[in-house]
């Protein structure tokens, strides 16, 4: 996967190169895949769904981009960076980008709709994400 993209982002001081941490990685990797786990319990609402998919989505959106040995402080940029740390299709980091916008609403106007269907290819494209980053640890 060519990263010249994420270069040109540490040049103009959207991201930060830093040596990949393995620590760090696997402890992103093993919260993420605990949260996405708990978000397909039954029972929980949609709410905790919601919030415990995209905690993982971005965990495992930081692990792939921590494990290139890039660091960003601004959290939508994990989810644009998909394309180039994972291969992930535009429309499926588009997805996650989405869920990051409403996150904030949520966060920071206290208003959150869950749109199941958002929810559910919020849901899917996390296990996805889950896979490819793990398939990274295998490297």
């Amino acid at each position: 996967m060519p990263l010249d993209k994420l270069d040109n982002l540490v040049k103009i001081g959207q991201l930060k190169h830093e040596p990949p941490d393995k620590n760090e990685f696997d402890g992103m990797l093993a919260s993420a895949e605990i949260r996405l786990n708990d978000a397909k319990i039954d029972g929980l609402s949609q709410d905790s769904k919601f919030t415990l998919a995209y905690g993982a989505a971005h965990a495992l959106s930081l692990a792939a981009m921590r494990w290139h040995g890039y660091r960003s402080e601004n959290r939508y940029l994990v989810f644009q960076c998909l394309e180039q740390t994972l291969g992930l299709e535009t429309p499926k980091w588009r997805v996650l980008d989405q869920c990051h916008k409403r996150r904030n609403i949520a966060e920071y106007e206290g208003h959150l709709e869950i749109d199941p269907q958002l929810l559910n290819e919020l849901i899917e494209i996390t296990t996805e994400l889950l896979g490819l980053v793990k398939d990274l640890n295998d490297l």
